[in-house]
């Protein structure tokens, strides 16, 4: 027994539990400490008490009650607010974490449970071979989908053993970040030391990476599907309200995993939350170019987006494609010739461009900028009639359209000009019915201003549309993107065009075609009529490279209107009912829930500031011309809303600079709230 004399009065008791796996060997010790101690020394206090040899500097304190890690080893325990009734956990920060991946593969890795989410998913990008992490988050799954899947599976009485893949010997295993030296900052290809090829695109970037190239195929290339029993036993999202359950379950970044109640093994989705794709390369991004093909192909297979029929042809051809290709032993070979193609033809276009053969264009580029000029027809929704069509004589020049009653009256004052920087562009086609419409959506004081053009043909859509989508940021037809734009506009036209055409007696080809669509269009349609338009329209990409096809997929998903929004439920200051709120890339939308139509837009280009009051939780957001809106979230944590915008605002910041490391406390500022 220790007398008092050997303390001091100011003395007292802590009691640590120590996380280890030594057999026979007490896991909680007392200690006597001061409140002037500070963690680094209660740290070697206790490791000298337990005198167990082994690597302790992945341990850190984790306090239960408050729900912290004690990670400022030279503050105090009176500092801390560590008293005698704390319960401190002496564990590892990197714990076992389970992640299932957009192609719904899941891998097994360790993961640092003490940093802020937004540096764990860095961390585990790099050990995927994601670049980019910035636009991916983390996603508990929400417990109306899992009780969905539940229920379910009680009439299989036999559990299906999943196929993990084991990542344990990851470079942050070790409590220390993957070595930043080996990261290819950049963009200078990897080439084979054996060889002298370069080395393909989904060899990893890290010699130490778990990641052999076998692994690296698994979650670089797309495997068959699922059969139509899975897709049919999945959670499918049936309304607005289903929809905002899908995104109430993204993690704080700001807050570390253990803090958010997540544990050693448990289960994440690791997804694309941000859907603004930030140079995509296929020599460096196969893996992150095929996650985000299969986070589109199920997001359409489950119908979380709508999309039209022949469109849902188009995905199922393209989605049939890649399983060929990725079948076949040449695609995989593929990728080494078609770098060494590149490298040719950017040697030769240097050699053009020593010899000074584009010198002419850039010239005529900058002194002449296109204008389009056409007869179209405008049409103007009316609330209480019909709309009203009539054509017009329009003209398009810089980034605005002038309209005149006709072509004569052209040298005139228009009747209306439109300027289109910051509007939205929204295709209005129906290629079967002959139908080549382009909705405006014109930011005006109090939301959008709704404008449709109809155009008489395929060339004349596609040369406005191009214009509308470049004036939309703020380019011109003298852009270097016009013309690929146009063509990329028309190449989607005509397999519009192929599924729409189709013929209804094919071939008999080896195809599970409700593997490629969704339930909706399983029960509308025969197998066989199914698959004749699948192959119709897969005529006209079968001559595609796997990575070109999975890129026009993700194009095609990029097209449709309902792209890029993130529902949540919310209640407006001042309404009586409930609303959905859209939250997209570059506005949020108010939509009436019960009829799904938008309400009013509002754009974060037009946003002054916004802020929360966490006592009350509500989000308040003034925008140009006195326009304030306040809105509670009910679906989700209004924090989730605040870091959305905080997030896209600062992923509208990234430049072309690919030496440029994030701003990781810029992110912080943006997104992480005062509470």
């Amino acid at each position: 027994m220790s007398s008092s004399t050997d303390y001091g009065s100011h003395t007292w008791e802590l009691l640590l539990t120590v996380d280890h796996q030594h057999e026979g060997v007490e896991k909680e010790f007392l200690l006597q400490v001061t409140g002037d101690l500070h963690i680094g020394g209660l740290m070697l206090k206790l490791v000298e008490k337990m005198n167990i040899s082994q690597d302790w500097s992945d341990y850190a304190f984790w306090w239960e009650q408050k729900k912290c890690w004690l990670l400022k080893t030279h503050w105090t325990l009176d500092k801390c607010g560590v008293q005698a009734d704390a319960k401190l956990f002496f564990t590892p920060q990197h714990k076992m974490l389970r992640l299932r991946l957009p192609n719904m593969k899941t891998v097994r890795l360790k993961v640092s449970f003490s940093a802020m989410v937004f540096r764990a998913v860095s961390d585990i990008c790099k050990i995927l071979n994601i670049r980019r992490s910035e636009e991916l988050s983390l996603l508990k799954q929400s417990g109306d989908t899992l009780k969905k899947k539940k229920k379910k599976d009680k009439s299989s009485k036999e559990p299906v053993t999943e196929d993990i893949l084991n990542l344990c010997n990851s470079p942050a295993s070790s409590g220390l970040p993957a070595n930043p030296g080996l990261y290819s900052k950049t963009m200078t290809p990897i080439y084979d030391p054996v060889s002298g090829s370069p080395a393909s695109s989904t060899i990893t970037w890290f010699s130490d990476s778990p990641l052999t190239e076998q692994n690296c195929n698994v979650l670089a290339l797309s495997y068959p599907n699922c059969s139509p029993e899975m897709l049919a036993e999945m959670y499918q999202p049936r309304s607005l309200a289903d929809k905002a359950k899908l995104n109430a379950g993204w993690l704080d970044s700001s807050r570390s995993l253990m803090e958010q109640g997540v544990l050693e093994e448990d289960q994440l989705l690791l997804r694309f939350k941000y859907y603004t794709f930030f140079d995509l390369n296929p020599k460096y991004d196969a893996v992150r170019i095929n996650q985000l093909y299969e986070q589109a192909r199920w997001a359409i297979l489950l119908e979380e987006i709508d999309c039209t029929e022949e469109e849902m042809l188009i995905f199922a051809a393209i989605q049939y494609h890649v399983s060929k290709l990725s079948l076949s032993s040449e695609a995989q070979d593929s990728t080494c010739e078609s770098e060494v193609d590149e490298v040719e033809a950017a040697l030769s276009n240097l050699e053009v461009t020593l010899e000074g053969g584009s010198t002419s264009n850039i010239l005529e580029d900058i002194t002449d900028i296109p204008k389009l000029a056409d007869n179209l027809r405008l049409v103007r929704p009316r609330k209480l009639s019909l709309k009203a069509i009539k054509s017009y004589w329009f003209i398009f020049r810089d980034t605005s359209i002038s309209y005149f009653k006709n072509k004569e009256s052209a040298q005139g004052e228009p009747i209306e000009k439109l300027n289109l920087k910051g509007c939205e562009v929204v295709p209005d086609v129906n290629v079967a019915a002959k139908k080549f419409g382009i909705k405006l959506l014109i930011p005006v004081a109090d939301g959008m201003n709704e404008v449709y053009l109809r155009c008489d043909n395929e060339d004349q859509y596609a040369r406005w549309m191009a214009a509308c989508v470049l004036a939309s940021k703020g380019r011109t037809m003298a852009d270097s993107s016009y013309q690929p734009e146009v063509q990329k506009i028309l190449s989607f036209l005509q397999m519009k065009n192929m599924s729409a055409q189709a013929t209804s007696d094919p071939e008999s080809v080896d195809m599970k075609p409700e593997c490629f669509v969704s339930l909706r269009y399983t029960k509308k349609y025969k197998s066989k009529q199914l698959t004749a338009r699948i192959l119709e329209a897969h005529q006209n990409i079968s001559q595609m490279s796997l990575v070109e096809a999975k890129l026009r997929f993700i194009q095609a998903w990029q097209s449709l209107p309902e792209f890029g929004l993130s529902y949540y439920i919310v209640r407006f200051k001042g309404s009586k009912k409930d609303d959905v709120l859209g939250v997209s890339y570059n506005r949020l939308i108010r939509i009436d829930m019960a009829t799904g139509d938008p309400i009013t837009t509002w754009r974060f280009s037009n946003m002054k500031q916004w802020n929360v009051n966490w006592e009350i939780r509500q989000v308040a957001i003034e925008f140009d011309q006195n326009v304030s809106i306040a809105f509670t979230c009910l679906s989700a944590d209004c924090k989730i809303i605040h870091e959305y915008i905080g997030g896209y605002i600062f992923l509208s910041t990234r430049s072309k600079d690919q030496n440029e490391t994030l701003d990781e406390e810029l992110f912080h500022k943006l997104t992480g709230g005062q509470e």
